[in-house]
Protein backbone atom coordinates (compact mmCIF):
# COMPACT_ATOMS: atom_id res chain seq x y z
CA UNK A 1 0.00 0.00 0.00
CA UNK A 2 2.92 2.34 0.56
CA UNK A 3 3.91 2.90 -3.04
CA UNK A 4 0.34 3.21 -3.87
CA UNK A 5 0.01 6.44 -1.74
CA UNK A 6 3.14 7.49 -2.81
CA UNK A 7 2.38 7.22 -6.22
CA UNK A 8 -1.00 9.02 -5.59
CA UNK A 9 0.32 11.77 -3.60
CA UNK A 10 2.24 12.71 -7.17
CA UNK A 11 -1.18 12.99 -8.87
CA UNK A 12 -1.06 9.39 -10.43
CA UNK A 13 -4.88 8.82 -10.63
CA UNK A 14 -4.96 4.90 -11.20
CA UNK A 15 -2.43 4.37 -8.39
CA UNK A 16 -5.19 5.62 -5.71
CA UNK A 17 -7.71 2.81 -7.26
CA UNK A 18 -6.05 -0.26 -5.42
CA UNK A 19 -6.29 1.89 -2.66
CA UNK A 20 -10.26 2.40 -3.06
CA UNK A 21 -10.97 -1.47 -3.67
CA UNK A 22 -9.18 -2.11 -0.29
CA UNK A 23 -10.66 0.43 1.49
CA UNK A 24 -14.14 0.52 0.21
CA UNK A 25 -16.24 -2.12 2.45
CA UNK A 26 -14.44 -1.09 5.77
CA UNK A 27 -14.90 2.19 4.78
CA UNK A 28 -19.10 1.91 3.88
CA UNK A 29 -19.53 -0.54 7.09
CA UNK A 30 -18.53 2.88 9.71
CA UNK A 31 -20.57 5.06 7.06
CA UNK A 32 -23.08 2.84 7.35
CA UNK A 33 -22.77 2.50 11.37
CA UNK A 34 -23.75 6.23 11.17
CA UNK A 35 -26.38 6.81 8.54
CA UNK A 36 -28.76 3.33 8.64
CA UNK A 37 -29.00 3.70 4.95
CA UNK A 38 -27.54 2.39 2.11
CA UNK A 39 -27.53 5.18 -0.35
CA UNK A 40 -26.48 7.55 1.78
CA UNK A 41 -23.58 5.53 3.52
CA UNK A 42 -22.14 4.69 -0.35
CA UNK A 43 -22.39 8.53 -1.00
CA UNK A 44 -20.26 9.41 2.25
CA UNK A 45 -18.00 6.71 0.61
CA UNK A 46 -17.78 8.19 -2.42
CA UNK A 47 -17.15 11.70 -0.83
CA UNK A 48 -14.82 10.09 1.72
CA UNK A 49 -12.30 9.18 -0.97
CA UNK A 50 -12.17 12.41 -3.13
CA UNK A 51 -11.70 13.91 -0.29
CA UNK A 52 -9.13 11.55 0.69
CA UNK A 53 -7.23 11.99 -2.83
CA UNK A 54 -7.09 15.77 -2.81
CA UNK A 55 -5.21 16.03 0.61
CA UNK A 56 -3.11 13.28 0.26
CA UNK A 57 -0.40 15.50 0.64
CA UNK A 58 -1.28 16.28 4.02
CA UNK A 59 -0.46 12.85 5.19
CA UNK A 60 3.15 12.57 6.49
CA UNK A 61 3.22 9.01 7.60
CA UNK A 62 1.78 6.18 4.65
CA UNK A 63 1.32 3.97 7.59
CA UNK A 64 -1.15 6.29 9.13
CA UNK A 65 -4.00 6.28 6.26
CA UNK A 66 -6.22 3.67 7.72
CA UNK A 67 -6.90 6.17 10.72
CA UNK A 68 -6.66 9.27 8.61
CA UNK A 69 -9.30 7.59 6.13
CA UNK A 70 -11.44 7.00 8.91
CA UNK A 71 -12.16 10.42 10.19
CA UNK A 72 -12.45 11.29 6.57
CA UNK A 73 -15.34 9.04 6.54
CA UNK A 74 -17.30 9.77 9.58
CA UNK A 75 -16.79 13.38 8.35
CA UNK A 76 -18.53 12.81 5.80
CA UNK A 77 -20.85 10.69 6.80
CA UNK A 78 -21.77 13.41 10.27
CA UNK A 79 -22.11 16.05 6.97
CA UNK A 80 -24.66 13.92 5.48
CA UNK A 81 -26.21 13.46 8.69
CA UNK A 82 -26.57 16.74 9.07
CA UNK A 83 -29.00 17.44 6.32
CA UNK A 84 -30.38 13.93 5.86
CA UNK A 85 -34.28 13.78 4.15
CA UNK A 86 -34.18 10.74 2.61
CA UNK A 87 -36.27 7.42 3.48
CA UNK A 88 -33.50 4.74 5.25
CA UNK A 89 -33.23 1.50 3.71
CA UNK A 90 -32.79 -1.57 5.43
CA UNK A 91 -29.05 -3.10 5.14
CA UNK A 92 -30.70 -6.37 4.22
CA UNK A 93 -32.34 -5.10 1.35
CA UNK A 94 -28.42 -4.79 -0.45
CA UNK A 95 -28.80 -8.42 -1.63
CA UNK A 96 -27.58 -8.04 -5.41
CA UNK A 97 -24.69 -10.52 -5.59
CA UNK A 98 -24.45 -12.20 -8.21
CA UNK A 99 -25.58 -16.26 -7.67
CA UNK A 100 -25.34 -17.87 -11.08
CA UNK A 101 -25.24 -21.52 -10.57
CA UNK A 102 -27.11 -22.22 -7.97
CA UNK A 103 -30.82 -23.26 -7.78
CA UNK A 104 -33.54 -21.31 -6.97
CA UNK A 105 -34.09 -22.77 -3.19
CA UNK A 106 -30.46 -22.76 -2.53
CA UNK A 107 -30.35 -18.83 -3.54
CA UNK A 108 -33.63 -18.23 -1.59
CA UNK A 109 -32.26 -20.05 1.39
CA UNK A 110 -29.23 -17.95 1.08
CA UNK A 111 -30.92 -14.95 0.98
CA UNK A 112 -32.69 -15.81 3.78
CA UNK A 113 -29.79 -16.84 5.79
CA UNK A 114 -28.55 -13.28 5.59
CA UNK A 115 -31.63 -11.56 6.24
CA UNK A 116 -31.87 -13.37 9.17
CA UNK A 117 -27.61 -12.47 10.03
CA UNK A 118 -28.23 -8.88 9.56
CA UNK A 119 -31.11 -8.59 11.99
CA UNK A 120 -29.67 -10.35 14.25
CA UNK A 121 -26.42 -8.53 14.20
CA UNK A 122 -28.02 -5.48 14.14
CA UNK A 123 -29.34 -5.92 17.97
CA UNK A 124 -25.56 -5.88 18.89
CA UNK A 125 -24.21 -2.97 20.15
CA UNK A 126 -22.12 -0.50 17.81
CA UNK A 127 -19.04 -1.77 18.49
CA UNK A 128 -19.38 -5.07 18.30
CA UNK A 129 -21.54 -4.59 15.28
CA UNK A 130 -18.58 -3.17 13.31
CA UNK A 131 -16.19 -5.92 14.39
CA UNK A 132 -18.80 -8.69 13.18
CA UNK A 133 -19.30 -7.06 9.79
CA UNK A 134 -15.67 -5.96 8.93
CA UNK A 135 -14.18 -9.64 10.26
CA UNK A 136 -17.45 -11.81 9.19
CA UNK A 137 -18.92 -10.31 6.18
CA UNK A 138 -16.32 -8.42 4.44
CA UNK A 139 -13.46 -10.81 5.26
CA UNK A 140 -10.95 -8.03 6.71
CA UNK A 141 -8.12 -9.81 8.80
CA UNK A 142 -7.87 -8.89 12.61
CA UNK A 143 -4.44 -6.55 12.08
CA UNK A 144 -6.69 -4.38 8.87
CA UNK A 145 -9.45 -3.44 11.16
CA UNK A 146 -7.33 -2.36 13.79
CA UNK A 147 -5.41 -0.05 12.24
CA UNK A 148 -8.66 1.40 10.44
CA UNK A 149 -10.76 1.88 13.83
CA UNK A 150 -7.26 2.62 15.94
CA UNK A 151 -8.56 -0.33 18.13
CA UNK A 152 -6.53 -2.90 19.63
CA UNK A 153 -6.08 -6.59 18.20
CA UNK A 154 -7.08 -7.94 22.05
CA UNK A 155 -10.36 -5.34 22.36
CA UNK A 156 -11.32 -6.35 18.76
CA UNK A 157 -11.41 -10.31 19.75
CA UNK A 158 -12.87 -9.69 23.14
CA UNK A 159 -16.05 -8.32 20.75
CA UNK A 160 -16.15 -10.97 18.08
CA UNK A 161 -16.08 -13.68 21.03
CA UNK A 162 -18.65 -11.60 23.24
CA UNK A 163 -20.65 -11.10 20.17
CA UNK A 164 -20.64 -14.91 19.34
CA UNK A 165 -22.03 -15.29 23.01
CA UNK A 166 -25.12 -13.34 22.25
CA UNK A 167 -25.68 -14.61 19.13
CA UNK A 168 -25.96 -17.89 19.88
CA UNK A 169 -29.07 -17.41 22.16
CA UNK A 170 -30.59 -15.75 19.48
CA UNK A 171 -29.14 -17.69 16.27
CA UNK A 172 -31.27 -21.45 15.19
CA UNK A 173 -27.36 -21.89 14.17
CA UNK A 174 -25.32 -23.51 16.15
CA UNK A 175 -22.27 -22.05 15.48
CA UNK A 176 -22.18 -18.12 14.05
CA UNK A 177 -18.56 -18.51 13.17
CA UNK A 178 -19.35 -21.22 10.80
CA UNK A 179 -22.35 -19.39 9.32
CA UNK A 180 -20.50 -15.95 8.73
CA UNK A 181 -17.81 -17.76 6.92
CA UNK A 182 -20.14 -19.78 4.37
CA UNK A 183 -21.48 -16.46 3.08
CA UNK A 184 -17.93 -14.94 2.98
CA UNK A 185 -16.65 -16.72 -0.44
CA UNK A 186 -13.60 -15.36 -0.63
CA UNK A 187 -12.34 -17.43 2.06
CA UNK A 188 -12.71 -20.68 0.02
CA UNK A 189 -9.63 -19.57 -2.22
CA UNK A 190 -7.28 -19.70 0.26
CA UNK A 191 -4.12 -22.03 0.71
CA UNK A 192 -3.23 -22.25 4.33
CA UNK A 193 0.64 -24.01 4.99
CA UNK A 194 1.83 -25.64 8.03
CA UNK A 195 4.30 -27.37 9.36
CA UNK A 196 2.30 -30.45 11.29
CA UNK A 197 -0.69 -33.06 11.02
CA UNK A 198 -2.00 -31.84 14.77
CA UNK A 199 -1.91 -27.84 13.42
CA UNK A 200 -3.23 -29.14 9.97
CA UNK A 201 -6.50 -31.12 11.53
CA UNK A 202 -7.35 -28.25 14.46
CA UNK A 203 -6.95 -25.74 11.65
CA UNK A 204 -9.70 -27.67 9.36
CA UNK A 205 -12.07 -27.23 12.19
CA UNK A 206 -11.98 -23.93 13.09
CA UNK A 207 -11.05 -22.25 9.43
CA UNK A 208 -13.30 -25.03 7.27
CA UNK A 209 -12.51 -22.87 3.92
CA UNK A 210 -9.61 -23.00 1.28
CA UNK A 211 -7.20 -25.67 1.26
CA UNK A 212 -4.05 -26.90 3.83
CA UNK A 213 -0.49 -28.02 2.40
CA UNK A 214 1.46 -29.36 5.44
CA UNK A 215 5.11 -29.22 4.67
CA UNK A 216 7.02 -31.96 5.71
CA UNK A 217 10.69 -31.01 5.75
CA UNK A 218 13.25 -31.60 8.77
CA UNK A 219 15.58 -28.84 7.55
CA UNK A 220 17.41 -28.91 10.76
CA UNK A 221 18.77 -32.16 9.91
CA UNK A 222 20.86 -33.20 7.32
CA UNK A 223 22.54 -31.56 4.11
CA UNK A 224 20.77 -28.54 3.39
CA UNK A 225 20.63 -26.87 -0.55
CA UNK A 226 19.52 -23.94 -1.74
CA UNK A 227 17.79 -25.16 -4.16
CA UNK A 228 16.57 -28.68 -2.46
CA UNK A 229 14.59 -29.59 -5.41
CA UNK A 230 17.09 -30.19 -7.62
CA UNK A 231 17.02 -34.12 -8.30
CA UNK A 232 20.89 -34.43 -7.74
CA UNK A 233 20.29 -32.60 -4.53
CA UNK A 234 17.24 -34.50 -3.16
CA UNK A 235 19.07 -37.81 -3.64
CA UNK A 236 21.65 -36.98 -1.46
CA UNK A 237 19.17 -35.51 1.61
CA UNK A 238 16.83 -38.05 1.16
CA UNK A 239 19.85 -40.63 1.41
CA UNK A 240 21.08 -38.74 4.69
CA UNK A 241 17.35 -39.34 6.15
CA UNK A 242 16.93 -42.70 5.64
CA UNK A 243 20.03 -43.43 7.41
CA UNK A 244 20.11 -41.08 10.16
CA UNK A 245 15.90 -40.89 10.65
CA UNK A 246 14.69 -43.84 9.28
CA UNK A 247 12.65 -42.34 6.44
CA UNK A 248 12.47 -44.47 3.03
CA UNK A 249 14.44 -42.32 1.18
CA UNK A 250 11.86 -43.35 -1.68
CA UNK A 251 8.52 -42.23 0.90
CA UNK A 252 10.85 -38.47 0.93
CA UNK A 253 11.53 -38.24 -2.35
CA UNK A 254 7.21 -38.39 -3.21
CA UNK A 255 6.27 -36.54 -0.71
CA UNK A 256 8.75 -33.54 -1.32
CA UNK A 257 7.88 -33.85 -5.06
CA UNK A 258 4.33 -33.84 -4.03
CA UNK A 259 4.41 -30.73 -2.10
CA UNK A 260 6.96 -28.63 -4.40
CA UNK A 261 4.39 -29.25 -6.93
CA UNK A 262 0.76 -28.45 -4.59
CA UNK A 263 2.79 -25.05 -3.86
CA UNK A 264 3.74 -24.35 -7.38
CA UNK A 265 0.32 -24.33 -7.88
CA UNK A 266 -0.20 -21.15 -5.80
CA UNK A 267 -1.44 -18.90 -8.39
CA UNK A 268 -5.22 -21.02 -8.23
CA UNK A 269 -5.40 -19.06 -4.88
CA UNK A 270 -6.35 -15.65 -3.67
CA UNK A 271 -4.39 -15.61 -0.61
CA UNK A 272 -1.68 -18.08 0.38
CA UNK A 273 -1.17 -17.90 4.48
CA UNK A 274 2.15 -19.17 6.02
CA UNK A 275 1.36 -20.27 9.86
CA UNK A 276 4.89 -20.71 11.81
CA UNK A 277 6.45 -20.11 15.01
CA UNK A 278 9.83 -18.46 16.62
CA UNK A 279 11.51 -22.08 16.73
CA UNK A 280 14.48 -22.81 14.69
CA UNK A 281 12.44 -25.80 13.02
CA UNK A 282 10.10 -23.62 11.63
CA UNK A 283 12.19 -20.62 11.06
CA UNK A 284 14.13 -22.66 8.89
CA UNK A 285 10.78 -23.91 7.04
CA UNK A 286 9.74 -19.96 6.59
CA UNK A 287 13.03 -18.73 5.11
CA UNK A 288 12.84 -21.76 2.27
CA UNK A 289 8.89 -20.61 1.57
CA UNK A 290 10.00 -16.57 1.50
CA UNK A 291 12.89 -17.86 -0.62
CA UNK A 292 11.22 -19.78 -3.05
CA UNK A 293 8.24 -17.21 -3.02
CA UNK A 294 10.64 -14.13 -4.08
CA UNK A 295 11.41 -15.62 -7.20
CA UNK A 296 7.71 -16.37 -8.12
CA UNK A 297 5.44 -13.20 -9.80
CA UNK A 298 3.01 -13.26 -7.40
CA UNK A 299 0.24 -11.88 -9.73
CA UNK A 300 -3.14 -11.76 -7.95
CA UNK A 301 -2.16 -13.38 -5.06
CA UNK A 302 -2.05 -11.89 -1.80
CA UNK A 303 1.10 -13.78 0.69
CA UNK A 304 0.41 -13.70 4.23
CA UNK A 305 2.34 -14.58 7.16
CA UNK A 306 1.41 -15.61 11.13
CA UNK A 307 4.27 -16.12 13.14
CA UNK A 308 3.97 -16.07 16.86
CA UNK A 309 6.09 -16.82 19.65
CA UNK A 310 4.15 -17.11 22.36
CA UNK A 311 0.45 -17.26 23.40
CA UNK A 312 -1.50 -15.48 26.22
CA UNK A 313 -1.95 -18.00 29.11
CA UNK A 314 0.23 -20.71 27.88
CA UNK A 315 3.71 -20.09 29.92
CA UNK A 316 5.99 -21.86 27.85
CA UNK A 317 4.82 -21.61 24.69
CA UNK A 318 6.77 -24.13 22.24
CA UNK A 319 4.18 -24.23 19.16
CA UNK A 320 0.76 -23.98 17.56
CA UNK A 321 0.17 -27.33 18.54
CA UNK A 322 -0.48 -26.57 21.82
CA UNK A 323 -3.62 -24.59 21.07
CA UNK A 324 -7.07 -26.09 21.20
CA UNK A 325 -9.88 -25.03 18.56
CA UNK A 326 -10.55 -21.90 20.16
CA UNK A 327 -7.24 -20.67 21.22
CA UNK A 328 -6.25 -21.05 16.97
CA UNK A 329 -9.68 -20.24 15.93
CA UNK A 330 -8.84 -16.69 17.78
CA UNK A 331 -5.61 -16.20 15.56
CA UNK A 332 -7.64 -16.17 12.38
CA UNK A 333 -7.23 -13.14 10.34
CA UNK A 334 -4.46 -12.26 12.41
CA UNK A 335 -1.94 -12.53 10.05
CA UNK A 336 -0.32 -9.86 8.14
CA UNK A 337 0.83 -9.18 4.45
CA UNK A 338 4.35 -10.49 3.62
CA UNK A 339 6.37 -7.36 1.93
CA UNK A 340 9.31 -6.78 -0.06
CA UNK A 341 11.28 -6.49 3.39
CA UNK A 342 10.26 -10.00 4.68
CA UNK A 343 10.87 -11.71 0.91
CA UNK A 344 13.88 -10.47 0.52
CA UNK A 345 15.57 -11.31 4.81
CA UNK A 346 13.78 -14.66 4.03
CA UNK A 347 15.67 -15.10 1.08
CA UNK A 348 18.92 -14.11 2.80
CA UNK A 349 18.62 -16.37 5.21
CA UNK A 350 18.38 -19.45 3.22
CA UNK A 351 20.86 -18.81 1.36
CA UNK A 352 23.22 -17.94 4.17
CA UNK A 353 21.93 -20.82 6.07
CA UNK A 354 22.43 -23.54 3.40
CA UNK A 355 26.06 -21.80 2.55
CA UNK A 356 29.22 -24.19 2.80
CA UNK A 357 30.52 -21.15 4.52
CA UNK A 358 28.82 -20.35 7.70
CA UNK A 359 30.46 -17.10 8.42
CA UNK A 360 27.58 -15.75 5.49
CA UNK A 361 25.18 -16.68 8.33
CA UNK A 362 27.08 -14.73 10.88
CA UNK A 363 27.46 -11.69 9.17
CA UNK A 364 23.78 -11.75 8.22
CA UNK A 365 23.04 -11.87 11.89
CA UNK A 366 24.87 -8.95 12.65
CA UNK A 367 22.11 -6.90 10.44
CA UNK A 368 18.78 -5.84 11.06
CA UNK A 369 16.69 -9.04 10.58
CA UNK A 370 13.89 -7.27 12.13
CA UNK A 371 11.28 -7.99 9.34
CA UNK A 372 11.44 -11.60 10.59
CA UNK A 373 11.62 -10.86 14.54
CA UNK A 374 12.23 -14.50 15.54
CA UNK A 375 14.85 -15.05 13.05
CA UNK A 376 17.84 -13.94 14.79
CA UNK A 377 17.86 -16.07 17.98
CA UNK A 378 16.57 -18.74 15.47
CA UNK A 379 19.57 -18.76 13.72
CA UNK A 380 21.30 -18.05 16.64
CA UNK A 381 20.55 -21.55 18.15
CA UNK A 382 21.90 -23.51 15.12
CA UNK A 383 25.47 -21.79 15.28
CA UNK A 384 25.28 -22.96 19.12
CA UNK A 385 25.00 -26.71 18.00
CA UNK A 386 28.38 -26.16 16.39
CA UNK A 387 31.55 -27.74 18.16
CA UNK A 388 32.67 -26.23 20.84
CA UNK A 389 36.04 -24.91 21.19
CA UNK A 390 35.54 -26.00 25.02
CA UNK A 391 35.37 -29.76 24.49
CA UNK A 392 33.85 -30.39 21.02
CA UNK A 393 29.83 -30.56 22.04
CA UNK A 394 27.35 -28.94 20.21
CA UNK A 395 24.84 -27.17 22.34
CA UNK A 396 22.43 -30.44 22.32
CA UNK A 397 25.13 -32.80 23.17
CA UNK A 398 26.68 -30.39 26.06
CA UNK A 399 23.26 -29.99 27.99
CA UNK A 400 22.18 -33.63 27.76
CA UNK A 401 25.59 -34.82 29.15
CA UNK A 402 25.18 -32.25 31.58
CA UNK A 403 21.44 -33.65 32.70
CA UNK A 404 22.87 -37.26 32.63
CA UNK A 405 25.32 -36.54 35.18
CA UNK A 406 23.04 -34.56 37.22
CA UNK A 407 20.82 -38.62 37.79
CA UNK A 408 18.61 -38.40 34.79
CA UNK A 409 18.71 -41.65 32.81
CA UNK A 410 15.84 -42.01 30.82
CA UNK A 411 15.46 -40.92 27.43
CA UNK A 412 12.10 -39.67 27.40
CA UNK A 413 12.91 -37.58 30.67
CA UNK A 414 15.95 -36.21 28.39
CA UNK A 415 14.06 -35.50 25.90
CA UNK A 416 11.67 -33.46 27.81
CA UNK A 417 13.87 -31.70 29.36
CA UNK A 418 15.32 -30.81 26.10
CA UNK A 419 12.39 -29.32 25.19
CA UNK A 420 11.52 -27.10 27.61
CA UNK A 421 15.46 -25.71 27.81
CA UNK A 422 16.05 -25.20 24.32
CA UNK A 423 12.38 -25.09 23.00
CA UNK A 424 13.73 -22.19 20.80
CA UNK A 425 15.28 -25.43 18.43
CA UNK A 426 12.05 -26.91 18.24
CA UNK A 427 13.73 -30.46 18.21
CA UNK A 428 11.24 -33.34 17.28
CA UNK A 429 11.98 -36.76 19.22
CA UNK A 430 13.27 -38.03 16.01
CA UNK A 431 16.16 -35.81 15.93
CA UNK A 432 16.99 -36.39 19.36
CA UNK A 433 17.17 -40.10 19.50
CA UNK A 434 19.54 -39.44 16.34
CA UNK A 435 21.76 -37.76 18.60
CA UNK A 436 21.86 -40.12 21.88
CA UNK A 437 22.52 -42.94 18.92
CA UNK A 438 25.63 -40.59 18.15
CA UNK A 439 26.63 -40.48 22.06
CA UNK A 440 26.38 -43.88 22.72
CA UNK A 441 28.59 -44.95 19.39
CA UNK A 442 32.19 -44.36 17.93
CA UNK A 443 35.59 -45.82 19.57
CA UNK A 444 34.91 -43.50 22.59
CA UNK A 445 31.45 -43.44 23.17
CA UNK A 446 30.30 -40.76 25.98
CA UNK A 447 27.27 -42.39 26.84
CA UNK A 448 26.40 -46.19 27.86
CA UNK A 449 23.47 -47.18 26.96
CA UNK A 450 21.70 -50.44 28.76
CA UNK A 451 18.64 -52.55 27.95
CA UNK A 452 18.47 -51.89 24.21
CA UNK A 453 19.98 -52.26 20.86
CA UNK A 454 18.66 -49.52 18.74
CA UNK A 455 17.28 -46.20 19.19
CA UNK A 456 13.76 -45.69 17.56
CA UNK A 457 14.13 -44.17 14.16
CA UNK A 458 10.92 -43.34 11.27
CA UNK A 459 10.49 -46.64 11.07
CA UNK A 460 9.40 -47.50 15.19
CA UNK A 461 10.24 -48.10 18.38
CA UNK A 462 11.98 -51.35 20.10
CA UNK A 463 9.61 -52.35 23.02
CA UNK A 464 12.76 -52.19 24.95
CA UNK A 465 13.28 -48.53 24.79
CA UNK A 466 11.07 -47.33 27.54
CA UNK A 467 12.58 -49.52 29.72
CA UNK A 468 16.59 -48.53 28.89
CA UNK A 469 18.89 -46.25 31.03
CA UNK A 470 22.12 -44.22 29.75
CA UNK A 471 25.21 -43.06 32.00
CA UNK A 472 27.99 -41.46 31.42
CA UNK A 473 31.18 -42.96 30.36
CA UNK A 474 34.68 -42.08 31.37
CA UNK A 475 34.95 -40.49 27.88
CA UNK A 476 31.70 -38.95 28.73
CA UNK A 477 33.00 -37.12 32.05
CA UNK A 478 36.38 -36.50 30.44
CA UNK A 479 34.46 -34.08 27.65
CA UNK A 480 32.18 -33.19 30.06
CA UNK A 481 35.07 -31.76 32.02
CA UNK A 482 36.62 -30.47 29.50
CA UNK A 483 39.79 -32.69 29.66
CA UNK A 484 39.18 -34.51 26.07
CA UNK A 485 37.70 -32.99 22.59
CA UNK A 486 34.71 -35.35 21.44
CA UNK A 487 35.50 -34.68 17.91
CA UNK A 488 39.05 -35.53 18.52
CA UNK A 489 38.03 -39.54 20.22
CA UNK A 490 35.71 -40.18 18.01
CA UNK A 491 36.02 -37.74 14.80
CA UNK A 492 32.90 -36.18 13.44
CA UNK A 493 30.64 -36.48 10.38
CA UNK A 494 27.25 -34.36 10.58
CA UNK A 495 25.66 -32.10 8.30
CA UNK A 496 24.71 -28.18 9.92
CA UNK A 497 22.67 -26.42 7.33
CA UNK A 498 24.86 -26.47 4.69
CA UNK A 499 28.20 -26.96 6.30
CA UNK A 500 29.66 -30.54 6.45
CA UNK A 501 31.88 -31.32 9.10
CA UNK A 502 33.93 -34.28 9.11
CA UNK A 503 37.25 -35.31 10.24
CA UNK A 504 38.45 -34.87 13.70
CA UNK A 505 39.69 -31.18 13.90
CA UNK A 506 37.21 -29.55 12.40
CA UNK A 507 37.74 -25.30 11.47
CA UNK A 508 34.66 -23.99 12.83
CA UNK A 509 33.64 -23.55 16.25
CA UNK A 510 31.48 -22.42 18.85
CA UNK A 511 32.50 -19.97 21.77
CA UNK A 512 30.57 -20.95 24.30
CA UNK A 513 31.50 -17.75 26.54
CA UNK A 514 31.59 -14.98 23.75
CA UNK A 515 28.61 -16.67 21.89
CA UNK A 516 30.48 -16.59 18.63
CA UNK A 517 31.34 -18.94 15.62
CA UNK A 518 35.27 -18.95 15.69
CA UNK A 519 37.44 -19.67 12.76
CA UNK A 520 40.32 -22.24 14.53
Amino acid sequence: MHHWIEAAKRGEREAFDPIVRKFTSMAYAVAYERLHDVQLAEDAVQEAFAEAFINLSRLRETEAFPGWFKVIVVRQANRILRRKCHPSVPLNDMTDLAEYGKSISDIVEQKELRRLLHESVSSLSSNMRVAVQLFYFYGYSLQEISAYLGTSIPVLKKRLFDARRKLKGILPVADFAHVCNSLYEGGKHMLHIVNGDHVANTLRKVIPQGDILVWREVYPEGPNFTNPADASNRQVRAQYLEQALGIPASEFTLVSSDQEQQLARFAEYEEVVLWFEHDLFDQTMLSYLLHWFEQQSLGRTKLSLLCIGSFPGIELFRGLGQLNEEQLASLSGTWQTVGREQLMLGKALWEAYTSPDPSKLVELLQEDTSALPYAHQAFQQHLAQFPSIHNGLGLVEQFTLEQVACGIASPYELFKHVCNRLHELGMGDLQYWHVLAKLTSGTHPLLHVERVEAFPNFQGTPPSFRECTLSLTEAGRQVLEGQADWGALNGIDTWLGGVHLTGKYVPWRWDTVAKALVHL
